[in-house]
């Protein structure tokens, strides 16, 4: 039984004008000691899939499906449940820990204040200085005494990650978390979780717009747009070759090392602002690919390939080769002269 399964998950939010879908009909799993990513652009649904999954949406959010937490449904859970869940089993780690850590109180105090919600006969400086050292803060005996405007950026952010793991999850999420970091210090948080990962053994649910990540982290790999899972499968597999024309555009639209192009390659167009009941497919007005059926029907996610999957009828129906063009590179061929 996996860990955490999602079942056809919906979320609207309403509006004036109709109601935004901005998760429309996923579904995903995650075994125990697994990694799966998330990517996709901003909008795309991937934090409010995120939060769905220990119910900290705001209650104005229409929500359907089913959230399995160790085979029990999170959404039909009560309040007290949820209080059990919420750190004990599933922890948060965001982006931007400034914003997240109290900035009047000692770093040490708020690593035991967690340790209190959910261990309180540990809540002691000796095991605050364990967590610190776990997540390979240095002196952590000294650092337990600093405010968070005290600590760099990167400390920040392994002071939260101390703070989520002091409940000993069996889940952590990380919400674009090296997202407010240099490049070096991204790094460095990254092997983090890495390693916390295999020596802890927690399963790991990583939320990130940035495909570097993704190739750093491994896993699985589900690619998101307008609220949909659009394509899915084993990281490595999907970067080597995506298959989806999203996924296409975003790897061609990653600057790389030595390429002689005077400018970076792009997905024309804007992001599908979902709805319920949108026609057709909801990538088709940006894709070079596209047909006139596929501004009609609906594409349903379907499995190509043992653990592949993708939601496109030209893919299915014509499985790209290693070194298809990007969709926009398709469009300006089939653009005429």
């Amino acid at each position: 039984m996996p860990l955490l399964e999602i079942e056809h998950l919906t979320v609207q939010f309403p509006d004036s004008a109709a109601p935004v879908q901005a998760v429309d009909d996923v579904s995903l799993s995650i075994g125990d000691a697994q990694t799966l990513c998330v990517v996709g652009e901003s909008g795309c649904g991937k934090s409010v899939t995120a939060l769905s999954v220990a119910k900290l949406l705001p209650n104005t959010a229409r929500v359907s499906g089913r959230i399995l937490l160790q085979g029990k449904d999170v959404l039909a859970m009560s309040a007290r449940e949820l209080r059990r869940v919420r750190g004990g089993v599933v922890s948060y780690v965001f982006q931007d820990p400034a914003s997240s850590l109290n900035p009047v109180m000692r770093v040490g105090n708020q690593v035991k204040e967690a340790l209190r919600l959910h261990r309180p006969a540990d809540a002691t400086d000796a095991e605050v200085v364990r967590l610190l050292r776990l997540v390979q803060i240095p002196e952590p005996e000294e650092r337990i005494r600093r405010y968070p405007f005290q600590l760099s950026g990167g400390m920040q952010q392994r002071v939260m990650l101390a703070m989520a793991l002091a409940s000993r999850p069996r889940l952590l999420i990380a919400d674009e978390p090296t997202t407010a970091l240099d490049t070096t210090i991204q790094a460095e948080i990254l092997a983090l979780l890495r390693h916390l990962r295999t020596e802890l053994g927690m399963s790991l649910l990583l939320i990130t717009h940035n495909l570097g990540i993704v190739e750093e982290m491994g896993g699985r790999l589900a690619v998101m747009y307008a609220g949909q899972i659009v394509e899915e499968g084993a990281a490595g597999e999907i970067l080597r070759e995506p298959w989806h024309p999203y996924t296409r555009g975003l790897l061609a639209s990653v600057p790389r090392l030595g390429a002689r192009s005077e400018r970076l390659s792009g997905i024309p167009g804007t992001v599908a602002r979902a709805g319920a009941g949108a026609p057709g497919c909801l990538f088709a007005p940006r894709c070079g690919l596209a047909r006139p059926e596929c501004r009609v029907n609906r594409p349903e996610l379907r499995e190509i390939t043992p653990g592949r999957l993708v939601r496109c009828p030209v893919v299915v129906n014509e499985p790209p080769k290693s070194g298809a063009p990007a969709p926009e590179e398709s469009a300006r061929q089939r653009r005429p002269t």
